[in-house]
């Protein structure tokens, strides 16, 4: 036992020295817990930095191995043509295809510009999700995996589309909204900007407007009376305002066949015919997809469709959220959510992940909305599923991995054709299947080549860049191509002396007017085989295997002069 007097001294001994360790252990304390700090990654840099390098050496192989799809191939035209905007879209997917002009027919080269758009989006969703909350355990590691695991994950660092450009700006935006609530409202300027450069990407980044909206009136309602939000709003208008412009100089084009095509409403025609050739008789008009009426039971079925594709994006990952939900039920995921974000992270979340399915789910009533219009709503869904999933960690990691071997299947399949998959399965061949071969025999006619649809003049134009094959006006739908700006097409004059040839999808001769068509061929593709050729309007059945992937005609027109030769 101590004496009373080598108590007394260790008692003097703390009151001098006890406070100054305990505050050396408090301040040392403060200090390992800045890595709880909401947007400090509480697991450092190595797990994450590697999931991210992993995914983007697997987008690099899927962009070398998927054949270019029609969409692409007009995108990565527009690469060649730039402006501040286009028929069907604002100017942002034309910069990512800029390595089209590197190499003009390497579908790898073009697509390099979305495989570093997809590796910036999951460097800023990194962010974002350990700025809402997420940690070492609690999540973040597996919000990034579901993230890059979902179907729109594992496709928009591969093929480009303007939801490329839009999924980048979007997380941008969050993430400055996420600080702006937690009191920094400067940043309000900040997220501004990335919404304009959203705009430039895709309309549909306007719907982030309201999600800010919904976040601020429920955790910072004092930000609307201050000047922050709205001077981020101008800021996003500045940024759009060069394509504003232009859709002001061209009838406002884009944004017309936009509106019209997303609220399937008429917003007038579209009379974009180039360089004088004579419009095709007819009435072809185009007419926004689901304007025919429709039956209570009608949008039903199309609400219910609506909601199962976005259920879909999931893919195997919906078993273990199924689990995990019916393990814990509602009110244990809404207990895990509200204790690992906090107000304005689940503000944001919530806003993020409902209004995008709200506003295409009441818009897929009354018009056919496409799958990916509302893919947004998965930037905010993730973190929420990440925290529902932390007990079957294992399970989601093992369906995330299951979804990445579907895909490279599925991408396998598109660059051999080798899989036997159902035709529901084939739209990947449908686009992309045949065109090297068709646009090969295309140049071999020697004469100027047109064709009715602009997928047909894209893939043409990317596999045979100097065929410079036009789109022939009023045949099908409109687009950039209409417009004569990027490919010019022959004069009438010269047009009338040699003739032409007319790409179509059409089985009889569209009639235009100063020209007949005097002889037709069929062209079939079937897996494994070359392009076989048949003069005539010949069947599917003359293709030479029961189930040809493609099926193209061909018509040779000449000047109107003298009788008409027979097509058949």
């Amino acid at each position: 036992m101590s004496s009373p007097t080598s108590r007394a001294a260790s008692a003097r001994w703390c009151s001098s020295n006890c406070g100054r360790t305990a505050a050396r252990a408090s301040g040392a304390s403060k200090v390992l817990d800045t890595s709880r700090r909401p947007g400090v990654p509480a697991q450092g840099l190595v797990l994450p930095l590697l999931l991210i390098l992993g995914v983007t050496l697997w987008r690099l192989w899927a962009a070398a191995t998927v054949p270019v799809t029609q969409d692409e191939a007009y995108y990565f035209h527009w690469a060649r043509a730039l402006a501040w905007g286009y028929f069907d879209h604002p100017p942002g997917v034309a910069l990512l295809g800029l390595g089209t002009r590197l190499a003009p027919e390497s579908v790898f080269a073009a697509r390099l510009g979305a495989v570093l758009a997809g590796l910036l989006a999951l460097l800023v969703l990194w962010r974002f999700y350990a700025t809402l909350g997420l940690r070492r355990g609690d999540g973040l590691l597996l919000a990034l995996v579901l993230a890059a695991a979902t179907a729109p994950g594992l496709i928009a660092g591969v093929i480009t589309t303007p939801d490329t450009v839009l999924m980048l700006f979007w997380a941008l935006a969050l993430h400055e909204a996420l600080a702006a609530l937690r009191g920094g409202r400067r940043r309000w300027l900040t997220a501004g900007i990335a919404t304009g450069l959203g705009l430039l990407g895709k309309y549909s980044m306007a719907v982030i407007g309201p999600v800010f909206l919904w976040a601020m009136l429920a955790a910072d309602r004092r930000a609307l009376g201050t000047p922050w939000p709205y001077l981020g709003g101008l800021l996003a208008l500045l940024v759009l305002l060069p394509h504003l412009l232009w859709n002001a100089e061209h009838d406002w084009l884009s944004l017309r066949f936009q509106l019209g095509h997303g609220l399937a409403t008429e917003l007038g025609s579209f009379d974009v015919a180039a360089a004088g050739l004579p419009a095709a008789v007819g009435d072809q008009s185009y007419t926004p997809p689901g304007t025919d009426p429709r039956t209570p039971l009608d949008r039903l079925a199309s609400l219910a469709s609506f909601f199962g594709t976005q259920l879909a994006f999931w893919g195997l990952l919906l078993l273990p959220l199924g689990a995990a939900l019916w393990r814990g039920g509602v009110s244990r995921a809404r207990r895990a959510i509200r204790s690992t974000f906090d107000g304005p992270a689940r503000a944001l979340v919530a806003a993020g992940a409902l209004f995008p399915l709200a506003l295409f789910g009441v818009l897929s009533l009354t018009s056919d909305v496409e799958a990916n219009w509302s893919a947004l709503y998965l930037a905010c869904a993730v973190p929420a599923a990440a925290v529902l999933l932390r007990p079957l960690a294992q399970w989601a990691l093992l369906a995330a991995a299951g979804n990445l071997l579907l895909v490279s299947l599925y991408a396998f399949h598109a660059a051999t054709a080798a899989l036997p998959l159902p035709d529901a399965a084939q739209r990947v061949l449908r686009e992309s299947y045949g065109y090297p071969a068709l646009a090969d025999y295309a140049e071999s006619l020697g004469k100027p080549v047109f064709a009715d649809r602009y997928p047909f003049v894209a893939m043409l134009n990317f596999h045979a860049p100097e065929l410079a094959v036009a789109q022939w006006p009023n045949i099908a739908r409109p687009s950039e191509y209409s417009r004569g700006k990027l490919v010019q097409p022959p004069p009438l004059a010269k047009l009338r002396q040699t003739g032409f040839w007319l790409v179509a999808y059409k089985f009889s001769p569209p009639e235009i007017p100063g020209f007949r068509a005097v002889e037709t061929r069929s062209l079939f593709q079937c897996q494994g085989q070359p392009l076989k050729v048949v003069q005539g309007g010949a069947p599917w059945s003359a293709a030479g295997c029961p189930d040809p992937i493609q099926g193209w005609r061909l018509y040779r027109y000449v000047a109107d002069q003298g009788p008409a030769a027979n097509t058949d």
